[in-house]
């Protein structure tokens, strides 16, 4: 019988005991399963690369994108594939991945062991005023104005539980407002023969994401092979608004002053002076004076629809 390792955060909006217990049944009819509650998310990747080394077959992550995060950065480059119950606030790699959005029909899906296949990740390696850093981005991360966005979310998660992706929205307004309206380029960012200054940096592995419950962000019209960064040099106020309706679009945000869109390159680096705030996959990881993200091809099994 295959073995499975159930990862829980009891502390995600969406989860009860109740639900936990009725997932963990269905996985046992097919796994040899076993449930964890990690005190840390340090504890989560330490339990998951553990896991990985003893040749566990598949890792689930029940909570949001956090538990999701701390999993892939414990079992990337294995052959323990990632599976996903969604119990969080955002459940951003669960829509991309198209698995279902409810914690019981996910854990059918995972139940019926459906054949796995591998996505790419981000690779990151940086340092900043707490040293270094090194692990992986899932979907996407960003130094500056959306690292910012989780910072403030995050200062009230009551109602980040509550509001889920309004909240998200009525923080990004409030920084963009307060903060980022008339803010000068502190960072230099490269990509081959690109170069910037910038505010910000949004880089997208996966196409689209977003933190804004079911409205996608695009920062490419279309997939492509590789990462695909936004970089913003400025904001226009007047121009704000329209920008928002642009990304979702997916269509011209290279066309709005100010705005840089890298798409299918391999790496991309980030000097920041002062040090910039950093966020990968929505976890706030610091800040940090350098960035620099590698496409990683096939770097994470998957358990989801191809």
């Amino acid at each position: 019988m295959p073995r499975l390792l159930l990862i829980a955060n009891p502390l995600a909006s969406g989860f009860t005991g109740a639900t936990h217990r009725e997932v963990m049944e269905i996985l046992s009819g097919t796994f040899d399963a076993e449930s964890i509650w990690p005190n840390h998310p340090s504890e989560t990747q330490e339990a998951s690369a553990k896991a990985a080394a003893d040749g566990v077959d598949i890792v689930v992550g029940m909570g949001g994108d956090g538990v999701v995060h701390h999993v892939v950065n414990g079992i990337a480059h294995s052959d323990t594939a990632l599976g996903i119950i969604p119990s969080g606030t955002t459940n951003v790699l669960g829509r991309i991945l198209g698995l279902p959005p409810k914690p019981i029909a996910a854990a059918h899906f995972i139940a019926t062991n459906p054949p796995q296949h591998r996505i790419a990740l981000a690779r990151i390696d940086a340092t900043g005023p707490a040293g270094r850093l090194s692990g992986y981005a899932v979907f996407a991360a960003g130094l500056g104005l959306d690292a910012e966005v989780v910072r403030q979310a995050e200062t009230t998660p009551h109602k980040k539980v509550w509001f889920g992706g309004i909240h998200y929205a009525r923080s990004a307004g409030w920084m963009f407002l307060s903060k980022f309206r008339k803010r000068v380029p502190t960072m230099r960012v490269t990509s081959g023969d690109n170069k910037a200054d910038a505010v910000a940096v949004i880089t997208q592995i996966h196409w689209p994401y977003t933190y804004f419950g079911r409205t996608p962000l695009r920062i490419t019209p279309r997939p492509v092979t590789g990462l695909s960064s936004l970089v913003v040099e400025k904001v226009p106020p007047a121009r704000a608004i329209g920008l928002a309706g642009t990304a979702i679009a997916g269509r011209g945000i290279e066309r709005v002053p100010g705005m840089h869109v890298w798409a299918g390159i391999d790496e991309v680096s980030v000097s920041a002076d002062p040090p910039a705030w950093f966020q990968a996959d929505g976890e706030l990881l610091g800040e940090l004076s350098e960035l620099h993200l590698r496409f990683a091809p096939d770097a994470l099994a998957v358990v989801a629809p191809r």
